[in-house]
C-alpha cells in the first residue's frame, strides 16, 4: 500500500509505501529516474549492486541516480519507505547531496541509530500505522535547504516539459548564472540540472513504451526529444546498460511471466 503524506511534507515525497512479500525476481534492475528513495527495511536483510556488491540490514537512502541499479531481494521482503521527489531528500541529509550521488548508504550513515524506529515499525498494528509513524518521523527529522525553492521550482519546469528544456534558459529566468544553478542542484539533488533533464526525458520515453504491441522507435524518439533515433540508442544504452530492443525484450519477459504486476513499468529483471 501506499499514500501522499500531509503538506509540507507532500512537496517533497511522492508518496510513503509499504512493501511485503516475494518479489517477482531474485535481482531486479532499476534503471534511473527522476525519483529518490529511503527504505527502512524490516525483514532480512538485501543486497544493492551499484558499483560495489553491498548488503543492507537497516535499510538505505539512494538519491536521484545517473545509472542502473539492482536490488538483490531475500525470498521474502519486508519494509516501509519513502519515493522522494528529486529535490525531497535534501531536507532530510546532514550532508550534500552531491556525496551519495550512485552511492548508496545506510540509514544508519544518514540519520544515526534507527533500530528503535525500526521496531517501532515492526511493532505496529497495520500498515497504515507503519506510514504514519514513518510520517511523523519524517516530520520531526524536516529542517531549512539553502536554495530548495529555487531548485524545486527549476525542477518542476523540467518536468513538465519532460526534460525538454534549454538549461540557460532556466538559468535566465531565475535571474541566477548557469554556475549557480548547477552548484545547488548538485547540493540538493546531486546532480545538474542538465542530467535531471536528462533523466526526464528518458523517463518519459520509457513510459511512452506500449510492450504489448509493436513498437515504432523513431516516432517515441522523436516526441521525447531526442535529435534523432541514434541518440535516443545512446542514451538508452546509458541508462540501461541495454539497447532500446533488447529493453523491450526485457520488458515483454516480465509481462508474460507477471501479467499484472504492480512493478510492470521500470524495474526489470536481472537474471
Amino acid at each position: 500500500m501506499s499514500r501522499v503524506p500531509r503538506p509540507p511534507l507532500d512537496g517533497l515525497i511522492d508518496d510513503l509505501y509499504y512493501l511485503e512479500g516475494a518479489p517477482p525476481y531474485p535481482r531486479l534492475t532499476l534503471p534511473p529516474m527522476p525519483s529518490a528513495v529511503l527504505i527502512l527495511n524490516l525483514g532480512a536483510p538485501f543486497r544493492i549492486r551499484a558499483g560495489t556488491d553491498t548488503e543492507y540490514a537497516d535499510g538505505c537512502v539512494i538519491t536521484t541516480p545517473t545509472r542502473a541499479v539492482e536490488f538483490g531481494y531475500p525470498p521474502g521482503t519486508r519494509s516501509v519507505g519513502v519515493h522522494f521527489k528529486p529535490w525531497g531528500p535534501a531536507p532530510f541529509l546532514p550532508m550534500p547531496a552531491s556525496e551519495l550521488c550512485d552511492r548508496p548508504v545506510t540509514v544508519e550513515q544518514v540519520w544515526g541509530p534507527v533500530a528503535g524506529l525500526r521496531e517501532r515499525l515492526a511493532a505496529a498494528a497495520r500498515p497504515h500505522g507503519m506510514l504514519t509513524l514513518l510520517e511523523n518521523e519524517l516530520m520531526r527529522r524536516l529542517s531549512e535547504s539553502v536554495g530548495l525553492g529555487l531548485v524545486r521550482h527549476t525542477s518542476g519546469v523540467i518536468a513538465a516539459a519532460g526534460g525538454a528544456v534549454a538549461i540557460g534558459d532556466l538559468s535566465a529566468a531565475a535571474g541566477v548564472s548557469n554556475t549557480h544553478l548547477a552548484q545547488r542542484f548538485k547540493e540538493l539533488i546531486g546532480i545538474t540540472p542538465k542530467r535531471l533533464a536528462r533523466t526526464y526525458r528518458f523517463a518519459a520515453a520509457v513510459r511512452a513504451i506500449d510492450p504489448t504491441g509493436p513498437v515504432d522507435w523513431v516516432d517515441l524518439a522523436g516526441r521525447a526529444g531526442y535529435f534523432d533515433q541514434a541518440h535516443f540508442g545512446h542514451e538508452f544504452r546509458t541508462f540501461t546498460g541495454l539497447t532500446p530492443t533488447r529493453y523491450i525484450e526485457v520488458r515483454r519477459r516480465f509481462l508474460r511471466e507477471h501479467p499484472g504486476h504492480a512493478l510492470d513499468v521500470g524495474p526489470l529483471p536481472a537474471d
